[in-house]
């Protein structure tokens, strides 16, 4: 029913005023317009999730993911902020839940047993150099690894913080908004992160 109510709709952005009378009706179980909410925020919703997980599989996941939670979940919303900031919450949850499995995952990867004790996986990944291509293509190459590389290694919700602020451009206060929290946590989260940045980057920053 949620797949089918997505590809229905084809109608433009609402107003708030709109929204808000959208949102009611979608509460009283309206297809059409929570197929019209849907239809509004999808791109910005699938776009958030790429831009954070870099991952278009996993995009797709949490895409479809956050709808069906604001589906089931609607009832609930009692206006008390804007529909945008909550969705765009759940979205941001869905997407830190990845990013903490990915960690884990990277972790429990990382170290593995050889004949001589342990080795770190991460240090013997060769690193990607593209055969015959300008020196800038190169150096732009290895400044994206670097920059992946770094993003990997801050906390999940260091991560998430400063894609929001510098890929996404949201304001602290939103990104608090986003994440549950306040506009102050966020910006000590982001100084905590660039910092972390710069020092892995090196002469790059």
């Amino acid at each position: 029913m949620l797949k089918q109510s997505i590809s229905t709709a084809a109608v433009a952005s609402p107003t708030v005023m709109d929204e808000a009378s959208l949102i009611r009706a979608a509460q009283q179980g309206d297809q059409d317009a929570f197929a019209t909410l849907v239809h509004s925020y999808d791109q910005n919703v699938l776009r958030i999730a790429m831009n954070l997980l870099r991952s278009p599989e996993e995009a797709k996941d949490v895409y479809q993911e956050a709808f069906l939670r604001v589906y089931r979940n609607l009832d609930s919303f009692r206006f008390d902020c804007s529909f945008p900031t909550w969705l765009y919450r759940i979205v941001t949850n869905i997407c830190l839940d990845h990013l903490r499995k990915r960690k884990v995952r990277r972790e429990e990867c990382a170290v593995a047993e050889s004949a001589g004790g342990e080795y770190n996986l991460l240090e013997a990944v060769e690193e990607h150099r593209a055969d015959n291509n300008p020196q800038r293509k190169l150096l732009t190459g290895e400044l994206r690894t670097r920059i992946d590389r770094a993003l990997s290694d801050l906390t999940p919700r260091e991560r998430m913080v400063f894609e929001l602020r510098h890929f996404q451009g949201l304001r602290l206060r939103a990104i608090g908004e986003s994440l549950g929290t306040t506009e102050e946590a966020a910006k000590n989260c982001l100084f905590r992160a660039t910092q972390k940045m710069r020092a892995a980057l090196g002469d790059y920053a």
